[in-house]
């Protein structure tokens, strides 16, 4: 179903390479992990869903459940292990930096929102997933309630999901791109790409990737806008070296 995204995951196309290295992949799936974490943000707009708590909390297990429902096995996996392995860099580059945690902020700690994507994408399916769950350290005590938080999720985002996609497609999504060529602008282009092809928001939205100063995305909700930073392409390859 996802040929020439799934492709890019399991290092058939890279760029120009005959296989994609290990910081490749694990660029291409803290890429497409905030994509998906600011397209929640965009679903809950534009949809106008009710939320029940912190909204960012909302859009990490969109970004996860996606994963899960969108990518067959191999790709689902290997973009898990890079999206959690992600968010563990996060606050391993903050340690080394003495940045302390911000408390007051709306997004959880990264630790702790590793911890969450293991769970929900382990709880998935737990019989296949034990592997995963083991590389990256998930606790018995936390795995033993993840298909239940994942069965949440699917209660939540599965019905919006189902209400999507059921409309067909469309031009939900219009990809606007940088000046010159990144691997972001590719990735994401061919990204909103497929999403056109399978299901339709209520309002259409721009996803522009463009060079802003700072590793940031965001998504703006007066203009409809999903603006992901060229400089987190950067980012990522640099926490590269802490998950090595």
């Amino acid at each position: 179903m996802r040929v020439l995204i799934m492709m890019i995951l399991l290092g058939c196309l890279a760029f120009g390479a005959a296989q994609a290295s290990e910081k490749e992949r694990f660029v291409t799936a803290n890429i497409l992990a905030v994509f998906y974490h600011e397209l929640g943000h965009a679903v809950i707009d534009v949809e106008e869903l009710p939320i029940f708590g912190q909204e960012e909390d909302a859009a990490d297990v969109f970004s996860i459940y996606m994963i899960d429902a969108i990518y067959e096995a191999a790709p689902a996996t290997e973009f898990a292990y890079g999206t959690a392995r992600g968010f563990m860099a996060e606050t391993e580059m903050a340690d080394r930096n003495g940045e302390e945690e911000d408390w007051s902020g709306t997004h959880g700690p990264s630790e702790q929102r590793y911890y969450n994507a293991i769970c929900i994408f382990y709880g998935a399916d737990p019989g296949a997933r034990s592997r995963f769950a083991r590389d990256l350290g998930l606790p018995r005590d936390r795995a033993e309630s993840c298909a239940e938080e994942y069965e949440q999720a699917d209660d939540s985002w599965g019905r919006v999901l189902d209400d999507l996609m059921g409309r067909g497609g469309g031009n939900s999504l219009r990809f606007i791109g940088p000046p010159t060529a990144s691997r972001a602008a590719e990735i994401l282009a061919e990204e909103a790409a497929f999403l056109n092809e399978v299901l339709r928001l209520a309002s259409p939205i721009t996803v522009s990737v463009m060079p802003c100063g700072e590793a940031n995305a965001y998504y703006d909700p007066l203009a409809r806008e999903i603006q992901f930073c060229e400089e987190y392409e950067t980012h990522f390859e640099d926490l590269v070296r802490l998950v090595q």
